[in-house]
């Protein structure tokens, strides 16, 4: 049997103000945040990284800890670690830019393209973030159009979810 370089541990934190979330790391860090009603989608998303999978509720402790604690507004920063290694080279710049957007405070897709040196790319900036396999944690949510309303998300309910998470970090929304 041969084994992927890529080992990841998956578990559940469930009974969230979202609901049941499932969560994905491996040795280098957080991999995936899913919502449970979207659970094919993560597993298309571990078979696409050629990842050997095994349930370790033990593994997502911290991680599902530290969600735990940012969806009740305890929470402000992320102190583990992210396995960036995962994404793709103009998803990892755009995500890795979105990660940075501080706490309660939002940017435009335009301002993120800019930010990344590709300011026209702003269409390709909302699909790194509409295939953001750690939504929660590299902060999507916190990306809004240029006429400061929300505009699409993927995880949960959609934008009530997205505006709720706005709403959680006393965000302004239009």
């Amino acid at each position: 049997m041969t084994f992927s370089s890529l080992d990841i541990y998956l578990g559940e934190l469930n009974n969230t103000p979202l609901g049941d979330l499932r969560i994905a790391v491996s040795a280098l860090g957080l991999v995936a945040v899913e919502w449970a009603d979207s659970q094919p989608e993560l597993e298309n998303y571990l078979f696409r990284l050629k990842s050997n999978v095994e349930r370790n509720q033990k593994m997502i402790l911290p991680y599902a800890k530290e969600l735990t604690e940012y969806l009740k507004g305890k929470l402000q920063n992320f102190t583990f670690a992210i396995d960036w290694a995962v994404l793709k080279p103009f998803q990892l710049k755009t995500l890795q830019a979105v990660y940075a957007i501080p706490y309660g405070k939002t940017q435009t897709y335009t301002d993120v393209a800019m930010q990344i040196g590709h300011p026209n790319a702003y269409r390709a900036v909302g699909r790194a973030n509409a295939t953001n396999p750690m939504p929660l944690v590299i902060p999507c949510h916190r990306v809004i159009g240029t006429d400061g309303k929300l505009h699409g998300y993927g995880g949960g309910d959609g934008l009530p979810t997205k505006e709720w998470l706005l709403k959680l970090e006393g965000a302004v929304i239009a």
